[in-house]
């Protein structure tokens, strides 16, 4: 039996998250919150039902929620939401697509999508609402924070770690053992090679900090 799902955020992002859920199927999209202009509306057959200041009246009818706000160059609206959703005692499922390999020695958090073609390997933990996008490569023992967006074909290769609130742009390469710390943007492209300590944006190959 399908459950209710409400989708938060309307974008590009939503598009893609709307896909991966209507073929997994395990959730029937309810309504998605977006904002104010575009209530009563639809983004593709699903009705924009509400704005952010409508959640605590549209928890008390639904109870799975799902964040489709994308995440490029900062998290910081991705993570008030979570911090309300959390408090109000919402429900977040992970959502994965069928076309994903997910090793069955691996751990996804709750909230996370995994979308079509990515590869998590074996041994790899994704953290809680995270975004693994199409075609990405998390490798063996690779650990992946909260609320980090790996991009489009891009390679975490094995045993790294990623922290928290930090992106990966599409087509970027981690070496394998490589460590980066919180709050830590990597351009499109990128070839990370050291370690990463410093929160900020950094690009190319090898990387360096954007001025």
């Amino acid at each position: 039996m399908t459950k209710d799902l409400i989708l938060i955020g309307g974008g590009g992002h939503c598009i893609s998250c709307i896909d991966v859920i209507e073929k997994e199927g395990k959730y029937r999209i309810a309504g998605i919150i977006d904002l104010k202009s575009k209530v009563g509306s639809k983004i593709l057959e699903y009705p924009i039902i509400g704005t952010d200041e409508d959640i605590p009246k549209i928890i008390k009818e639904y109870s799975f929620f799902h964040i489709t706000l994308g995440f490029i160059k900062n998290p910081h609206r991705r993570l008030t939401l979570m911090n309300k959703l959390n408090k109000w005692g919402v429900s977040f499922p992970k959502i994965i697509s069928p076309y994903a390999y997910i090793s069955n020695h691996s751990t996804i958090g709750d909230g996370t999508i995994i979308m079509h073609n990515a590869l998590i390997n074996i041994g790899v933990s994704v953290g809680s609402h995270c975004i693994i996008n199409t075609k990405a490569i998390v490798e063996h023992n690779s650990i992946i924070g909260n609320n980090t967006h790996i991009s489009t074909s891009s390679v975490i290769n094995g045993d790294c770690k990623v922290g928290n609130n930090c992106f990966i742009g599409s087509n970027s390469v981690m070496k394998n053992n490589i460590c980066i710390k919180n709050n830590i943007i990597i351009g499109t492209g990128s070839v990370v090679l050291n370690d990463i300590e410093a929160p900020g944006t950094y690009f190319g190959n090898p990387i360096k900090i954007e001025n």
